[in-house]
């Protein structure tokens, strides 16, 4: 810091003083909050638990039988065969199964709840071809019931993301699935941002319709491109900022943009891509875009073609978040297999993910990866239920960057957890408890346990 001393030579006072003030204010440095909206999530209070006698399907490929699993203070504290604690709570779970908790990467909970009409559709905010300045978050209506039908289902983490109408959406932003009266209490602490863009009819046909750019798929490209262009340029003179002050010259900082400020974050790897992307030519292209910009081209959802590249998203170390069997609603949806999620992941390095896009099939992810587990077997695949349940928890963990807290059952990691009536993967199946961070926040049959959104307590 500058030291501001009166010169003599100075015609008074109060002109020193002015010069002084001046120069301490210029000689300030200018700091981006890039946590302005900060979770305020608390983990519930909860007991040490024992599970004891279950199968376990552990998220790592592992299946162990007649298994338990110790939780405390939030965390798994031991997994394995004849676990012995005394003083705690068990659960005698034989003839059940455990799974890492279920997670949606991608879900519009909140931002297109329940009910749906017109006041409540917040998703896409459909103004302009790049609205990186939008954050879902600010959408997010917690009393939403499609967040207690999801934990129902055995979902403890979940993506939200705004829609698809523009080349960039907006910022996404994972959730613990956890009843709250604000969005931050749910907000998952210390998870990655991510950037919703979208390749293909959508943006096009949105813009396109209003005589705009795009309309094309080139105009598509043009959009991303040009965005990036000016991203790269506004890094530069931040990165140019930092540097200059750091070196104790006082530099006059650049000019804030909300929508540049998400860009940078990609660019400095911070904040994580999932694009909305149906052909195997447009994820390409896309892949080759980050490429030009330097920044990871991230997680492609729905995919329809993804088979079709599936050597080049391991390559490229992108992971493929898909549905078992939606496809031919569009023409860019029109070329599926039903094996898509299994030829993806059926190369080295893959990371295939199932996710739902719905507020109904986030209720039953479990038997949506079974779709693909039974089809692809009676291709010829030999996938087993310890491997399937990674699309729906590690891999799903690894895509919105919280695997190294959550989306398995190792020792250490978080207690999210599902206890299942028999095999998932059945029709048949239900979660019967659910445990995030060791907290019991569902039980089917139990009603201290089963949430009700203050919106429907309010209709009754």
């Amino acid at each position: 810091m500058m030291k501001c001393v009166p010169s003599f030579l100075l015609v008074s006072l109060a002109i020193g003083l002015t010069a002084c003030n001046q120069a301490s204010e210029k000689d300030s440095k200018v700091n981006i909050n890039k946590d302005p909206y900060p979770s305020t999530y608390q983990a519930l209070a909860a007991k040490p638990i024992l599970i004891k006698n279950a199968t376990i399907l552990t998220g790592t490929g592992e299946q162990l039988d007649n298994a338990d699993i110790w939780l405390v203070d939030g965390k798994i504290k031991q997994i394995g065969q004849n676990i012995e604690v005394s003083n705690i709570q068990i659960i005698d779970a034989k003839g059940k199964w455990i799974t890492p908790g279920i997670i949606d990467v991608h879900s519009h909970l909140g931002a297109y709840p329940s009910p749906s009409v017109e006041s409540h559709q917040d998703g896409n905010e459909m103004t302009n071809p790049n609205t990186s300045r939008v954050w879902v978050e600010h959408s997010v209506w917690p009393q939403d019931p499609g967040f207690d039908t999801a934990r129902a289902g055995g979902v403890t983490s979940l993506q939200i993301l705004p829609g698809s109408a523009n080349l960039f959406g907006g910022r996404g932003v994972t959730l613990k699935n956890v009843p709250s009266t604000t969005m931050q209490g749910m907000k998952f602490p210390q998870a990655p941002y991510g950037l919703k863009m979208a390749c293909g009819e959508n943006p096009k046909n949105v813009y396109g319709g209003q005589h705009i750019a795009p309309s094309t798929r080139m105009g598509n490209m043009a959009g991303y491109r040009e965005a990036w262009a000016e991203a790269t340029e506004y890094k530069r003179e931040w990165d140019k900022y930092e540097r200059d002050y750091a070196a104790g010259l006082n530099p006059t900082p650049p000019q804030r943009d909300l929508t540049h400020d998400t860009l940078r974050g990609v660019l400095d790897g911070e904040i994580l891509i999932h694009n909305h992307c149906y052909k195997a030519e447009e994820m390409a292209m896309m892949i080759d875009l980050s490429k030009e910009f330097g920044y990871h081209a991230g997680t492609f959802h729905h995919g329809v073609e993804a088979y079709k590249i599936a050597d080049l998203l391991a390559e490229n170390g992108s992971c493929a978040a898909l549905w078992p069997d939606w496809w031919g609603f569009k023409m860019e949806a029109y070329d599926m297999v039903p094996e898509n999620v299994a030829i993806v992941d059926a190369v080295k390095n893959s990371c295939a993910i199932v996710h739902s896009d719905s507020a109904d099939t986030i209720q039953r992810l479990n038997q949506e990866a079974a779709k693909v587990m039974y089809s692809a077997n009676q291709s010829g695949f030999d996938i087993d239920e310890a491997h399937a349940i990674r699309w729906i928890t590690s891999n799903a963990a690894k895509s919105l960057g919280i695997d190294d807290v959550t989306g398995d059952l190792s020792v250490n990691k978080q207690a999210d957890v599902v206890m299942w009536n028999m095999n998932p993967f059945s029709v048949y199946a239900q979660a019967e408890q659910v445990f995030v961070d060791g907290a019991k926040v569902f039980d089917r049959h139990d009603e201290q346990y089963q949430a009700v959104s203050d919106f429907l307590l309010g209709q009754q």
